[in-house]
């Protein structure tokens, strides 16, 4: 995983919601923001790649922004908020492996055989006869 944290830059604002004076004075919600295409860190298959799976994300301008008001303390919130985006550019540039398509093995196919031919004698063998 690329640690492009360098490239992110942060602006503050005042959190809503409870908190009393805390709330009103001090800016502790963060918004991390990155712009995607100029980013120096992934090739452009990769920037091709992050801006389609997070195309809901990714704002008009090219940009990835995350807000975070969770925590109290400003320092926190930018920890939360970077995390979120490095986990959320992690999950968009994983590629997942090819499967291999592979045939049963010839010991496979005469147990399947067995068992059939098993089935069928035990259901044979409960037929009423005279």
């Amino acid at each position: 995983m690329k640690d492009f944290s360098t490239e992110i830059t942060y602006k503050t604002s005042r959190s809503s919601g409870a908190g009393g004076q805390n709330v009103n004075k001090v800016e502790t919600a963060v918004t991390a923001i990155w712009n995607v295409e100029e980013s120096q860190f992934f090739t452009l298959f990769e920037k091709s790649r992050i801006a389609e799976k997070l195309k809901n994300r990714i704002n008009g301008d090219g940009l990835l922004q995350i807000t975070s008001s969770e925590s109290r303390t400003q320092l926190q919130n930018k920890k939360i908020a970077t995390e979120r985006m490095l986990d959320m550019v992690k999950s968009a540039t994983f590629t997942h492996k090819k499967r291999v398509a592979t045939k049963p093995s010839r010991g496979q196919i005469q147990k399947r055989i067995d068992n059939k031919k098993k089935l069928s004698e035990k259901k044979e063998n409960r037929k009423f006869r005279f």
